[in-house]
């Protein structure tokens, strides 16, 4: 009996000790999880005017148990993450928008950033990355349409050139004018890979000249070499083209796989997005059983975005109210679900996905009072 009774108290002591492990195991260094972050989505594609990355670091070392995610974060949503004890806050919107002259009690956002480092969270943002990525934001919104294949509206390019420079300059010169040319070049400000090599040109022996400039210095370039008209007859310039990359951009044109009543299409939205309303704008010449078969869409506020688009529908949070009046007179049906309400059902799955990518070395929560401000009264 003894013996029994031993083995009983041994199997909840095992369970304990594999608790223990495993809860070890959920740690990751503030660094080292900022760096899978940005491996998945590289903050290179964000718009220029956006303001991703770390925004507020506790001192290091830091290590990250908690990972906390929001839509927004308001002070609600702060004293949320403070309650269960997060050590990172991941804010698709950046809460650091416009530069902080000062961090006091004043306003709500020196609030938030007094509050994080009170309680030693740091503060994460992707933003506009997560709309570029393939699997972000806007990837998460066409599936609201139903079945359809999807392609950027406007697609990003790789973040760095093939090579240094903006233009690639290629020309041929007998050894005559070489030292003489290539002084010349070495003056002007942003030249870079400058290389030479034999040449064998109309059965002369001559020298291949190659560098890459900026749209600047291609100006003073072309200037130097058009001073010789063997020079400049010789030259040859290409424009080095960032390549694009595949499903990755902002905003998404849709093509169903069948036409779809936009009576039908309002439903799926409310649905995928869990609202009881929408907003909605009826094109010119259409009403609510007319088909549709392409939409655009843009997470938040897509008005820039969609612009110019040629489409049956067009899917976003917001839009000006010109813009609404300029597509519905082309014809085009608009579908408004407020700013935050196309964003924040994508944590959930962000949430699953991040968990893999981060080989479940922390635990990964979702705010429950992160909320769109605006209510139906």
């Amino acid at each position: 009996m003894l013996l029994a009774g031993t083995a009983l108290l041994r199997r909840p002591l095992h369970r304990i000790r594999a608790l223990g492990r495993l809860h070890a195991r959920a740690l990751m260094d503030l660094r080292e999880l900022v760096s899978a972050l940005n491996d998945f989505a590289p903050l290179s594609l964000a718009e220029s005017w956006d303001n991703v990355g770390l925004l507020v670091e506790p001192s290091p070392p830091h290590t990250v148990n908690t990972l906390f995610l929001t839509n927004d974060l308001t002070e609600e949503v702060m004293e949320e993450a403070v309650q269960k004890k997060a050590d990172l806050i991941l804010s698709y919107h950046p809460p650091i928008f416009a530069p902080l002259k000062r961090v006091t009690w004043k306003t709500w956002k020196e609030r938030l950033v007094v509050r994080a480092l009170e309680h030693r969270i740091g503060i994460y943002s992707p933003h506009t990355a997560y709309d570029a990525i393939p699997h972000g934001v806007n990837n998460w919104l066409t599936k609201g349409l139903g079945a359809c294949t999807s392609v950027p509206l406007h697609p990003s390019t790789a973040p760095s050139c093939p090579a240094e420079g903006t233009h690639r300059v290629e020309f041929c010169t007998d050894t005559e004018h070489l030292e003489v040319v290539l002084s010349k070049i070495k003056d002007i400000q942003e030249i870079s890979c400058l290389t030479t090599f034999p040449a064998r040109v109309e059965a002369e022996e001559q020298t291949r000249v190659t560098l890459n400039c900026s749209q600047k210095a291609l100006l003073e370039v072309v200037a130097l070499l058009s001073q010789n008209s063997l020079l400049y007859h010789k030259t040859e310039i290409l424009l080095l083209q960032k390549p694009l990359l595949p499903h990755t951009g902002m905003g998404r044109l849709c093509t169903l796989s069948e036409p779809v009543s936009l009576s039908n299409i309002i439903e799926r939205i409310k649905s995928h997005l869990k609202l009881p309303h929408v907003r909605v704008a009826v094109g010119t010449g259409k009403t609510r059983e007319s088909p549709v078969k392409k939409a655009a869409l843009c997470a938040g506020s897509g008005s820039s975005v969609l612009k110019g688009t040629e489409a049956d529908l067009y899917l976003t949070g917001e839009m000006s109210h010109h813009d609404i009046l300029d597509a519905v007179a082309k014809g085009i049906s608009v579908i408004l679900c407020e700013h935050s309400n196309t964003e924040r059902g994508f944590l959930a799955e962000l949430r699953d996905v991040l968990a893999t990518h981060l080989q479940n070395k922390v635990n990964i929560i979702v705010s429950e009072k992160d909320r769109d401000p605006l209510q139906v009264a």
